[in-house]
């Protein structure tokens, strides 16, 4: 499974059924996701004091638009790669959404829930 951070607003502005497009789409032409373990690093770079985050579960084997690992954007040099979504997510790709709050001392960690393998 991968991993989406998106905005409460987002999430609750998309219409049963449609796909999901992040605003990265349009800007550079994927949807940036993580893995489980390193979810917290783009979270606690990007959205430091933000407290209206939700992750988005996704199945890369339900994805009908490519997915490639690729170095952060920008790269860093010894940084792990993320996986691009390269195109709009399919709602039945989306399994599950959780609430991804800050920790009390900002950091951001992955939900209990999904640090489990499944």
């Amino acid at each position: 499974m991968i991993l989406h951070i998106c905005p409460e607003a987002d999430w609750a502005a998309l219409a049963e059924g449609e796909p999901y497009r992040a605003a990265s789409l349009a800007d550079v032409g994927f949807v940036h996701c993580s893995d489980p373990g390193t979810v917290h690093l783009p979270a606690g770079r990007l959205f430091a004091g933000r407290t209206d985050l939700l992750l988005l579960r996704i199945d890369p084997a339900r994805l009908d638009v490519p997915l490639r690992w690729e170095p952060a954007v920008p790269p860093e040099p010894g940084a792990p790669w993320f996986p691009h979504v390269y195109g709009p997510i399919p709602r039945d790709a989306i399994v599950s959404v959780h609430p991804f709050p800050p920790e009390p001392d900002g950091s951001f960690r992955l939900p209990a829930e999904l640090a489990t393998p499944r």
